[in-house]
């Protein structure tokens, strides 16, 4: 039950320097300079971190937990994610959406492998819906379906702006977006509205409208993929100037991205990576034709953290926000998520001088151990 971390460098993620952790179960219970080792607990895990960087487990809120794709027929559709793939990449906490394809997927199924992978030892949620307008629900709609099940926290992804949404009209987008509002309201959740936002004309131009057009606040959308294009760029400036939290898909590009949109003014608290992990990535022609087909790994957000720390010279500290708790203020989830203190979970990834994972705890569970997976899914290998 009790694991005692030894000489770590944490970032929680501002620089608290040589620590000491304990946990016991889920839950942090100390962390000091020194702490010797308690007697009378019964067994202890003395886990030696010295040299080694201690920082949150990562949250990552766009993941295609049952797989993506399907822009090139059924043979394109991305498999379901493993519990190592998530862990190896020092993701603790996910949300789970669709994506394209909701004819062929369901939300039900979303939700089935979202409870899966905790009973595995994640902490998750889900979206419920995809970029279908009407969207599918589980319950019939999208306010019932944040009131009733544990798991869903809003709705999406919704697509806008790009040649495979359902082409929705601002207002129906809205009707869902206020929904998720108040079934968010109703079941003490953030009932976000999720935004897939492609490479179209109109760019953020519907959010802008939404927020003309009604009263709700502008953290309830959120909008990802938002560095396409310079024109997608230059929106997602203007919405995170107005208060609004812009989401990165991580990749070779992020890291320059998030620091031009602080460089012109934007609050690094108002800016997140997420992965788009296990869906598919595909590439089309000027005529909207396939011609290439990847998965997006998990990888990508630590990567991003990577890029700016050892490529962009940024503090670590700064560099893990956008994964961290950015994300958790975004969720609902601060002081539990996100962050390495006294009663958060115990979601804890070590990481090597270069920002490579070593090893994971996910409330409390040594998943990963000096570079080897010591939790793997049901069904893995």
């Amino acid at each position: 039950m009790f694991k005692l971390l030894k000489d770590c460098d944490v970032y929680a993620p501002q620089h608290l320097g040589r620590q000491d952790i304990l946990v016991c179960g889920e839950r942090i219970v100390h962390m000091a300079a020194t702490i010797d080792a308690p007697l009378g607990i019964g067994p202890l895990d003395i886990c030696d971190c010295a040299g080694l960087l201690v920082v949150p487990g990562l949250i990552d809120q766009h993941v295609h937990l049952i797989g993506g794709g399907g822009e090139g027929g059924p043979a394109t559709r991305t498999p379901e994610v493993q519990l190592s793939e998530i862990t190896t990449a020092g993701v603790t906490t996910v949300v789970g959406c669709l994506g394209t394809d909701g004819t062929t997927r369901h939300v039900a199924t979303l939700l089935a492998k979202a409870r899966a992978l905790e009973l595995e030892g994640l902490t998750t949620f889900i979206y419920t819906g995809s970029y279908q307008v009407p969207t599918p629900t589980i319950t019939g709609n999208v306010r019932d379906d944040l009131i009733f099940i544990d798991k869903i926290i809003g709705v999406g992804e919704l697509a806008i702006s790009d040649h495979r949404s359902a082409a929705p009209s601002t207002a129906e987008v809205l009707k869902l977006a206020a929904m998720a509002r108040v079934g968010g309201m109703l079941a003490k959740k953030p009932g976000l509205c999720h935004l897939h936002v492609g490479s179209g004309r109109r760019g953020l131009t519907p959010i802008f409208e939404m927020l003309e057009m009604s009263d709700i606040p502008i953290h309830h959308f959120i909008p990802t993929h938002c560095d396409r294009t310079p024109e997608l760029i230059a929106d997602a400036i203007r919405f995170a100037m107005m208060g609004g939290k812009v989401d990165l898909t991580a990749g070779s590009r992020t890291a320059d991205t998030c620091i031009r949109l602080v460089e012109q003014g934007v609050p690094l608290g108002n800016i997140t990576f997420s992965s788009d992990g296990n869906g598919s990535l595909p590439r089309f022609n000027q005529e909207g034709v396939l011609v290439g087909l990847s998965v997006a790994s998990l990888k990508t957000t630590l990567g991003a953290v990577r890029d700016l720390v050892l490529a962009r010279g940024w503090p670590l500290a700064d560099a893990l926000r956008p994964v961290t708790t950015n994300v958790a203020r975004t969720l609902e989830l601060v002081g539990r998520k996100g962050t390495v203190a006294i009663g958060a979970d115990a979601d804890l990834v070590v990481l090597d001088q270069e920002l490579q994972v070593c090893s994971v705890f996910a409330r409390g569970q040594k998943m990963v151990w000096e570079g080897q997976v010591l939790v793997r899914g049901t069904f893995e290998k």
